[in-house]
């Protein structure tokens, strides 16, 4: 096992998972003295009749003190200066977020605004702004990816400035998580399959990045090993609530581990894709992911092989020879890529050419793979990476994934 010289690991999110989990909300909501959430969702989950189940299961125990479906697809700073009104107009003592990654941000960052009596989101970015605990935070993910409910981490968009935002404390890590299976049932398999192998590389760059520790491997593995033996069933049988569970449970997993040890070049390159061309970060992982593990494989593929066994089981395991199990770690994510793209007709995408939007039009243009490849050299999570990256190698990684062809490591600057 490897073992760093110094590292930190913090995780204090209580995990509430279940088929009813929902159900022990104001349970939880009392042990923190609170009994009058705001409940902030999107329209989409409200669509999808998930806001209802969640009122619906605390009725008898909780005094809903407004709800709430305006948060945009970005988090938006005005929507948080706005519900932050909403909660104190309505004398609302916590808050409940109900749905993905943007939901939550969105949830922190009124958090934040309500909790230090401000005016304005903005006077508390970047990291180590917060002096104290914030009001209670319970949060349920509609969708098993983004890991948001056991991070440390906001980031919120000012659409009139056109720029993101990350707001970085331990105090915004949520006091509560509720995975219920019933929350991703009538999640569609395309966007079930995106979100799980964005989940999948948040746990495969926490085990194989600069700063994994045993602590955060142990996550790592485990999310790997129950979205590689559920993701596929899940896309088959929508309706099967234990393979929903063990994906949420993996994409908990797997928040907790790369919010410790970081992530690397695959969600760099995803980053970059997804500013310059909007491709959904899921999708971007998905496809980017053994091109990563490529581009590292000489500086640790002794770490990527070891990924094998929670992957393709023990019998693939221990019949492949070692110095064989790295390249077999990337085959295999290649093959469930390559699967799902069959199990959902097409609507996964193996490569970048094959991205569509909803009219059918590519939205990774092969003239916009250099501006990809310059917008990566302004991404922080670069620095965790094993291996250095330059403009060139951003550009050869991105034409590969792009084609679909595999890298050629032969090519790559070895720092």
């Amino acid at each position: 096992m490897y073992l760093p010289e110094y590292y930190e690991f913090c995780c204090r999110v209580k995990i509430i998972a279940g088929h009813d989990a929902l159900e022990k909300i104001p349970e939880a909501l009392e042990q923190l003295h609170a009994g009058r959430p705001l409940i902030i969702t999107d329209k989409g989950v409200s669509a999808a009749g998930l806001a209802n189940i969640v009122t619906e299961a605390i009725k008898d125990g909780v005094t809903i003190g407004a709800i709430t479906d305006d948060v945009p697809q970005d988090s938006s700073l005005k929507i948080v200066n706005q519900l932050a009104g909403m909660y104190r107009d309505n004398d609302c003592d916590s808050i409940i977020a109900v749905g993905g990654g943007s939901v939550m941000d969105t949830a922190k960052g009124v958090n934040i605004v309500v909790s230090e009596n401000a005016d304005d989101l903005m006077k508390f970015s970047g990291a180590g702004a917060l002096k104290k605990a914030l009001k209670p935070l319970v949060v349920i993910p509609t969708t098993s990816g983004t890991g948001s409910e056991v991070t440390l981490v906001a980031v919120v968009k000012d659409h009139e400035r056109h720029l993101k935002m990350a707001f970085v404390s331990y105090f915004l890590l949520p006091n509560v998580a509720i995975l219920d299976s019933r929350m991703t049932l009538t999640l569609p398999p395309v966007i079930t399959a995106a979100t799980a192998m964005d989940a999948m590389a948040h746990a495969v760059e926490a085990y194989t990045g600069l700063a994994k520790n045993p602590m955060s491997d142990a996550n790592a593995i485990a999310a790997i090993s129950l979205i590689s033996d559920n993701l596929l069933k899940v896309i088959k049988n929508p309706s099967d609530r234990e393979g929903r569970l063990a994906l949420a449970n993996g994409a908990t997993l797997a928040g907790a581990a790369f919010s410790n040890s970081m992530v690397g070049v695959v969600h760099t390159l995803g980053h970059a894709t997804g500013s310059v061309c909007g491709v959904p970060h899921g999708v971007c992982m998905s496809i980017l992911l053994p091109y990563g593990l490529e581009y590292n494989m000489h500086k640790n593929a002794h770490f990527t092989g070891e990924l094998l066994l929670p992957l393709a089981g023990v019998e693939v395991y221990a019949g492949t020879p070692k110095h064989l199990r790295a390249e077999g770690t990337v085959a295999y994510i290649r093959k469930m890529n390559r699967d799902i793209h069959d199990a959902t007709d097409g609507g996964h995408a193996r490569f970048f050419e094959e991205v569509r939007d909803r009219d059918g039009r590519r939205m990774v243009p092969r003239e916009k793979l250099e501006d990809i490849a310059r917008a990566a050299l302004d991404d922080g999570s670069i620095f965790y990476n094993p291996e250095e990256c330059d403009y060139e190698d951003f550009l050869m990684i991105i034409k590969a994934a792009w084609e679909g062809a595999p890298l050629d490591r032969e090519l790559i600057k070895k720092g």
